[in-house]
């Protein structure tokens, strides 16, 4: 009897933590609560410059100009591949399910390979000088997330739709991505040089 209650008490409080260490195993993944936040930030971020502030024009089922993207790439230089690749498929995903498009599992995996793309550019291949650590991220991440793996989620939807073919298709893809990369990257660079937000990123010991 007394070995049973001496094994019943730590399994009730290993259920009892068991909340806690989980919250602590989400956290952990980002480094910090601060951390976590921020990417939660970055997440929304690209959700409304990708559904609210995106410019029309009659493709853009399929080549959407906006800023979408910046956000993803901003937590793969700051906070690093891993959570970069979280914050690029639950920006996918919540734009999906507010908005009611259908899931993309191809796309989806597109976004997060543009997060995890420019965290290990920026943080593990091309890390100085500044310039060419953005340009070698943003460059990367679009060609292999935005341009490849999208474009292949995409084509089954719209090809025919368009009458285009995939090379067609491809080439389009990529010199939207070239000129909206060229943008973001710039705008990237001149964030990541500003005194203000270097400062904020140090006080969450980034």
């Amino acid at each position: 009897m007394e070995d049973k209650k001496n094994t019943a008490l730590p399994e009730g409080e290993k259920v009892k933590n068991t909340p806690k260490r989980a919250a602590k195993r989400r956290i952990s993944t980002f480094g910090s609560l601060r951390r976590l936040c921020f990417a939660a930030s970055l997440a929304a971020m690209s959700l409304v410059l990708g559904k609210f502030l995106q410019i029309p024009h009659p493709f853009q089922e399929f080549i959407r100009i906006s800023f979408e993207n910046l956000p993803i790439l901003l937590a793969g230089v700051t906070l690093g591949p891993v959570s970069a690749l979280l914050v690029g498929v639950v920006a996918d995903l919540l734009g999906c399910l507010l908005y009611g498009y259908p899931i993309n599992p191809v796309i989806t995996l597109g976004a997060a390979i543009v997060g995890l793309v420019a965290g290990v550019m920026s943080h593990y291949v091309v890390k100085k000088p500044l310039g060419a650590r953005v340009a070698a991220a943003v460059a990367a991440a679009h060609l292999l997330g935005s341009v490849l793996v999208k474009s292949a989620g995409l084509a089954a939807w719209y090809l025919a739709k368009y009458e285009l073919g995939y090379i067609q298709f491809l080439g389009w893809r990529l010199v939207n991505y070239m000129i909206v990369g060229a943008a973001e990257g710039f705008l990237l660079y001149l964030l990541l040089r500003n005194r203000a937000f270097a400062k904020q990123m140090e006080e969450m010991s980034l």
